[in-house]
């Protein structure tokens, strides 16, 4: 069972207290090259844009910028206080300070800046290639129906009680993480839970935070390119290295890399999974077993459920809890991410009468998201963006019987070309009608992103329209629907613009859908009147 919840320490407020360098630096590995440790500091930056006196200058050298080519900029700005990655000249009264990281030190002096505000949560942290904005947003609504009052970091952005921020990462830099952590803890939070993508760990994004649990959902080759990650083993490894900064892990057992996962982790674990899988369960050896606390959390007898006024799963949980619940997101890889939050929620203390009404009244933005349903037709918007979850998706969709299944979707732009062929082969395969359009298509057409996907949509044999405009799409698979169909609108799920050549423009799949419907509704109800 987790400890209660930690030690209040008090909430530093700064700029408006000033510390000395020295009081931030307990964590840290670092050479004083020149310059005193008792200099004055308000402030962390690693934007030389906001760099001015107080504030201590963290160079980084990236992919495509090295931050200490900045440093004239910074300290004629004000700055008295660099920490680099190596020696570098600079007047007398600057002081440097060297360390072999700066995204690591970034990390660990936003911590300090902000008075460790981590420490004053109970942390959740969420990794895997699918179903982590899922199941975050179940453990946060779960959580808040027992009382609980939980902020949430992730792919949906940040949410702070009712206050919502956006943000560009699914895991913020290490400074903003640290700054929503203070804000949450200063709004009486109890508990964050957070997606902690592969990326994160590697920029050491949430270096220094210790998690009180950590959910790993699954892993399938995804985020593998340019500027990410360099192939599969490197994707792993990153996803792996959250469980080295956490008390207990909650594993997803039928995973096909879960012995990988577990293996020489050092923190004790829980699995999860379907009880018809487990015959084939591979935990074998001593060394997996040895950190194995706990029975699991099982699924058994699993149903989909469409009545009127609920579409979803129901399933029993068993194993180390004995409880049937019912869950308002439909599809059976959803009964994963229900499992993980039953687990990380029953750990944390939820009485089982609130976890079992919280899951029948789940919704989540984007994430098999009903937007409408009639005899028209069923719209469903979902963020499934590679293959994996496409076909997930789709074959979810397809045990609840539609009489046409179809399917709206797009690219983005400037990403692995392997995503689109493996998805334009999936609708292909999978959907009675692919309705092939434009996703975020940055820096490239979306006439040649839609090339890609036909090519390999034309060698499945599967029909398909091209109609490069998204509203126009998303119009069109609803004015041409028959009835019985099911259409789901995927991709861009709770994302609220289009990307275009490095501009945003405002879009939600969601208030296009409920546009269409309106129009509909307003022509047949002109056609009754007459």
């Amino acid at each position: 069972m987790p400890r209660g919840r930690k030690e209040q320490a008090a909430f530093i407020r700064l700029p408006e207290n000033q510390m000395k360098i020295r009081e931030w630096l307990g964590e840290i590995s670092y050479t004083l090259q020149q310059g005193s440790l008792d200099a004055e500091v308000t402030e962390v930056v690693y934007d030389s844009r906001k760099a001015g006196p107080g504030a201590v200058f963290i160079c980084m050298k990236g992919t495509r910028r090295d931050s200490h080519d900045f440093i004239p900029q910074v300290t004629e700005a004000g700055v008295r206080v660099l920490v680099t990655e190596h020696p570098v000249e600079v007047p007398a009264q600057v002081t440097v300070i060297v360390v072999k990281n700066g995204r690591e030190a970034l990390a660990r002096l936003s911590a300090a800046r902000f008075g460790n505000p981590s420490r004053k949560l109970l942390m959740i942290g969420v990794t895997g290639t699918k179903g982590k904005t899922t199941t975050t947003h179940m453990v946060k609504t779960i959580l808040e129906a027992a009382g609980k009052k939980t902020g949430m970091i992730g792919t949906n952005g940040v949410m702070i009680g009712t206050d919502h921020y956006p943000t560009v990462n699914t895991t913020p830099e290490s400074y903003d993480l640290h700054r929503y952590f203070a804000q949450m803890a200063e709004a009486g939070c109890e508990c964050c839970v957070m997606e902690v993508s592969s990326q994160a760990m590697k920029m050491h994004r949430v270096t220094g935070i210790v998690f009180d649990c950590a959910v790993f959902t699954n892993i399938s080759p995804d985020h593998i390119g340019p500027d990410e990650h360099a192939d599969f083993a490197e994707y792993l490894f990153y996803k792996k290295q959250l469980f080295f900064q956490s008390r207990k892990a909650f594993i997803n057992l039928d995973d096909e890399h879960f012995q990988e996962i577990v293996q020489e982790i050092p923190c004790p674990w829980t699995g999860f999974g379907l009880m018809e899988n487990q015959e084939k369960c591979p935990r074998t050896e001593d060394t997996l077993e040895k950190n194995h606390t706990g029975s699991d959390y099982l699924a058994e007898h699993i149903e989909y459920v469409s009545e009127p006024d609920f579409v979803g799963t129901g399933f029993d949980i068993r194993g180390e809890r004995e409880i049937p619940v019912r869950v308002s997101i439909p599809g059976k890889f959803n009964v994963y991410n229900a499992l993980a939050a039953a687990a990380v929620t029953l750990w944390c203390g939820v009485p089982q009468e609130r976890l079992q009404h919280a899951m029948e009244h789940l919704k989540i933005n984007g994430r098999m998201e009903i937007v409408h349903t009639s005899r028209r037709c069923c719209v469903i918007v979902d963020y499934a963006h590679n293959a994996v979850s496409m076909e997930s998706l789709l074959s979810t969709l397809r045990d609840y019987h539609p009489k046409r299944l179809v399917v709206v979707f797009g690219c983005g732009g400037n990403r692995s070309k392997d995503r689109r062929y493996s998805m334009g082969e999936i609708g292909g395969r999978m959907a009675d009608l692919s309705i092939i359009t434009a996703d975020n298509s940055r820096f490239e057409k979306v006439e040649d992103i839609i090339a890609d996907i036909r090519g390999s949509i034309e060698k499945t044999g599967g029909k398909f329209v091209e109609i490069p405009d998204r509203r126009e799409a998303i119009a069109y698979s609803i004015t041409h629907a028959e009835p019985g169909d099911m259409i789901a609108v995927i991709g861009k799920g709770h994302e609220d613009y289009q990307e275009i050549e490095g501009v945003r423009y405002p879009f939600l799949d969601r208030a296009v859908v409920e546009e269409v419907i309106a129009g509909l509704e307003k022509q047949d109800a002109g056609q009754a009147n007459e």
